[in-house]
């Protein structure tokens, strides 16, 4: 079969396989930022709070899972997890048995990394808006609450936009990782779809170009996004 065929949707070809695991890819990375943004901006509270406690336990946090390669993180979470899950059910029910969904684990240990790096992002977008933004809060009657999500938080997304991006970048490569614990990913697609036609040329070389094809979409994304946001400073 020539290439064509073999990338071809339909009974022939490995194109409705592939389109089925860029989904999977992009489905992933979509629900797996939220999460780890949402983590990561209470993370970067939390290291920039005076209480000792709280900065220490951001900074421990931060510093193990930015020090665990991320393939060992996604292995701790879908193996220990669910042994650990296992455990504590047969405490109830001796015959017990749990099985974590390839998916949810791989969003779980992709948000925990990432939350890891936006806290970063986030404490550095934190101290580069002055303090006397929190005063000019204040003084006109805002309460913290108000002040962090009517003054601060519009400047600290703009401030950190350029390192999330980068951020998103490197979580939609590392969605790849997900294929050694099963998921048809577009890793995994065009993996199976190497072995079994003996085209791995053909299929890896189509998985670069989905992946920087994402990415470029990506960058033009973002691009966008901070230019909508240095407009809605300007107008402020």
């Amino acid at each position: 079969m020539d290439a064509w065929t073999l990338l071809s949707f339909g009974p022939e070809g490995w194109g409705d396989d592939i389109a089925r695991g860029v989904l999977v890819t992009i489905s992933l990375a979509l629900a797996t930022l939220p999460i780890g943004l949402f983590i990561g901006f209470f993370i970067a509270i939390a290291k920039k709070s005076p209480e000792p406690s709280l900065r220490l336990a951001g900074n421990i946090y931060t510093t193990i899972f930015r020090g665990l390669p991320e393939l060992l993180t996604l292995f701790l979470v879908y193996f220990g997890v669910q042994i650990g899950l296992q455990q504590v059910m047969r405490l109830f029910n001796p015959d017990a048995s749990i099985e974590i969904n390839s998916f949810v684990a791989g969003m779980v240990a992709l948000a925990v990394v990432l939350s890891s790096y936006s806290s970063e992002v986030f404490l550095s977008a934190f101290r580069a808006i002055p303090n006397g933004q929190y005063e000019g809060g204040y003084a006109v009657g805002l309460s913290n609450s108000q002040t962090m999500r009517l003054v601060i938080f519009p400047q600290l997304i703009r401030i950190a936009l350029p390192g999330l991006s980068n951020l998103w970048l490197i979580l939609l490569k590392d969605t790849a990782l997900v294929s050694v614990i099963g998921l048809a990913d577009i890793l995994r697609q065009t993996g199976i779809a190497a072995r079994v036609t003996k085209q791995a040329f053909l299929f890896f070389g189509t998985a670069c170009l989905i992946y920087l094809v994402l990415a470029i979409l990506s960058s033009f994304a973002f691009s966008a996004i901070e230019r909508w946001a240095g407009k809605a400073e300007l107008h402020r």
